[in-house]
């Protein structure tokens, strides 16, 4: 039997969680900016690592990397909190790893290395989102950051929902 109240969501619990280290102006907007460049770094970090040639998937070998595994798994995961947060990460990763490729063919180039511009993007990135945590009444432990890492793209995606008035 439901009561009359509704029940919370488990997504709505992540989110207040997180909140609680996001009160601050400044920090919410370094989270903005940093977070989906955070998350586009771990996606080059991990594209980068190579994956073993697997002879059954023939020509297909070549779209398969440790990233589709991660992806799976993260599409899995914010599955389970929300169906409309999923899509949009999927959205999202599309779109991300357009420009992923688009490094590699920078560095097949002779440019710089998708590595190297990942962990320069991760470092820079992790910089300022640890700037921001300084600046909050509420500092985010250690042990909860990478949690945060996790929630905090539905985290974005829910707010320019709650800007239109769409229940995630």
């Amino acid at each position: 039997m439901k009561s009359e109240k509704e029940e919370i969501r488990n997504t709505d619990k992540l989110f207040a969680d997180y909140e609680v280290f996001s009160q601050n102006r400044s920090n919410l907007i370094i989270q903005i900016v940093f977070i989906p460049l955070l998350i586009f770094s771990l996606m080059g970090l991990i594209t980068a690592v190579p994956f073993p040639y697997l002879a059954f998937l023939g020509k297909y070998n070549m779209f398969i990397n440790w990233f589709s595994v991660a992806l799976a798994i993260a599409i899995y995961y914010y599955l389970k909190q929300s169906p409309l947060l999923s899509y949009l990460m999927l959205f999202s990763f599309g779109a991300l790893y357009f420009f992923i490729v688009q490094l590699e063919y920078v560095e097949q180039g002779g440019g710089i290395k998708l590595w190297q511009i990942s962990a320069i993007i991760f470092v820079v990135s992790l910089f300022f989102l640890t700037l921001g945590n300084q600046q909050e009444k509420n500092k985010l432990p250690l042990t909860q950051f990478w949690k945060n890492v996790v929630i905090g793209p539905i985290w974005l995606w829910s707010l320019i929902l709650k800007r239109f008035n769409l229940r995630y």
